[in-house]
């Protein structure tokens, strides 16, 4: 990971909430029919959007209430969603150690089994969880804000625009103190649960980070290529962990299976040892990561002054 020099996120004028809002929206309600069908990219797309629309949401300056709501919803979205993207990975990521011809093909096909069974039960129960009308009514109601975003006096949206843009600039620099901090917490030893709160730390950082860079109509930064190739990293790291839970699982219900069980068991170690190496190379690159996040941290403007009331005349 390199360290690239500083890069400013300027928000030009002609940039507008509105605009970020329906860019978001269109990305959101593209891929429905395609979720609807059971592709597994378009759910995946889908779940991205559902997290940048809650990136969004809180510095649209709406009504509290209607914040939350939203957010709740947008909430809900991902979180069903992800049960499925979750088992969709793991079905990806088997056929992958298939084809490296690394692993037990009969403990891998074991795994794959299993894990097939409980993604096509989740893709079933997804229907009634999250049924599409329902998204689309979220969607709709998005749209109404974009709306009236739209529809506010310009003189209004110009005031606004000073505070919209500390409060970006601020929410990069409180993500990446929570990426500091995680990573400090975690050391350079291999510990899962730790390592998997840098990797969400660095999601959300990249998050704030690419709304800033949108924003700038500047998607080439090389900030956000190195949080994505750290996300990358720690994504993997986690997928493997998460395999590796999902196998010993199996494990346990087959203990009575001697050769079974030392099937599995090769299939752990093999996916320990892959998970060491990439937590080296994650070692090897958080000196970079850590330059990075100071880099943000040092960009935070003084917070824009609230415009008095006006002078009333003595009558």
């Amino acid at each position: 990971m390199s360290l690239a020099r500083p890069v400013l996120y300027i928000m030009p004028a002609s940039r507008h909430r509105y605009d970020l809002l329906r860019k978001r929206l269109d990305l959101f309600t593209r891929m429905l029919p395609g979720v609807e069908e059971g592709d597994a990219r378009a759910l995946h797309r889908t779940r991205v959007a559902s997290r940048r629309l809650r990136e969004l949401l809180p510095i649209l300056q709406l009504d509290n209430d209607l914040t939350r709501k939203l957010g709740r919803r947008l909430r809900r979205v991902t979180a069903r969603l992800g049960a499925v993207r979750e088992l969709d990975v793991l079905i990806l990521l088997l056929d992958e150690l298939h084809e490296s011809g690394r692993y037990h093909e009969g403990g891998l096909s074991r795994v794959a089994g299993t894990v097939a069974h409980e993604r096509d039960e989740q893709r079933k129960k997804l229907g009634t969880k999250l049924p599409t009308a329902q998204v689309r009514r979220l969607a709709d109601k998005l749209e109404e804000v974009a709306e009236d975003l739209e529809a506010a006096p310009h003189a209004s949206r110009r005031r606004g625009e000073a505070a919209w843009r500390w409060a970006v600039d601020a929410r990069i620099a409180r993500r990446a103190e929570r990426l500091v901090r995680a990573m400090r917490e975690a050391g350079a030893v291999y510990l899962p649960e730790r390592l998997h709160e840098v990797r969400i730390s660095v999601k959300k950082l990249r998050y704030a980070v690419e709304l800033a860079a949108d924003i700038a109509g500047d998607r080439k930064n090389p900030d956000l290529r190195a949080l994505r190739h750290a996300q990358d990293v720690l994504g993997r790291m986690h997928d493997l962990q998460v395999l590796i839970d999902r196998v010993r699982q199996i494990q346990a219900a087959a203990a009575s299976d001697l050769r079974t069980e030392r099937e599995l068991e090769a299939i752990v170690g093999t996916l320990e040892d892959d998970c060491r190496r990439l937590h080296a190379r994650y070692v090897r690159e958080r000196t970079a990561l850590g330059a990075l996040c100071a880099r943000l941290l040092a960009r935070l403007p003084a917070r824009p002054a609230r415009r008095a009331a006006p002078h009333r005349a003595a009558s």
